[in-house]
């Protein structure tokens, strides 16, 4: 990700979504009464990969804006990128986060031998899909708020 992004900071916020997930998957084994098995290890692994791409939406979209604006002459601050591309990325994010719960509902509730695995997943996208939007923004104008934003290439 540091070759994708040309930055350490940006992976580092990117990550911070996997703590956001963990919680939600820790809350909804403690809350069905699950255990910690490889079921719910690989479940949060797959639900690591769900909401890393929700961070990645939004630093990469919110990069992009500040690239955009200072390329055309206009830079925008840290801020008016981030909230702009937490607003425009709002959608594919709940819709990915849903199809996820929603997919996974049945198996969560009577899906057999995994069982552990699917509420791992519905906890932690739940979640990371409301917590993403809130913290990750945050995080993005504490680290760069001050910074320029690199030109379009």
């Amino acid at each position: 990700m540091v070759f994708q992004f040309r930055s350490f900071l940006d992976p580092f916020i990117v990550m911070f979504a996997v703590p956001l997930g963990t919680i939600g998957v820790a809350w909804m084994l403690f809350l069905t009464g699950t255990s910690l098995n490889i079921q719910s290890v690989m479940g949060s692994i797959m639900m690591v990969g769900i909401v890393v791409s929700f961070s990645v939406l939004l630093v990469e979209f919110a990069n992009h804006l500040r690239a955009e604006a200072q390329a055309k002459g206009a830079p925008k601050s840290a801020g008016e990128a981030i909230v702009e591309a937490a607003g425009i990325r709002l959608r594919p994010i709940l819709m990915t986060g849903l199809s996820a719960v929603l997919g996974l509902t049945p198996m969560a509730i009577a899906g057999g031998a995994n069982i552990p695995l699917a509420r791992a997943v519905v906890g932690g996208v739940l979640a990371a899909m409301i917590m993403v939007l809130f913290v990750v923004p945050i995080l993005y104008l504490l680290l760069k708020g001050d910074k320029q934003a690199k030109p379009a290439e």
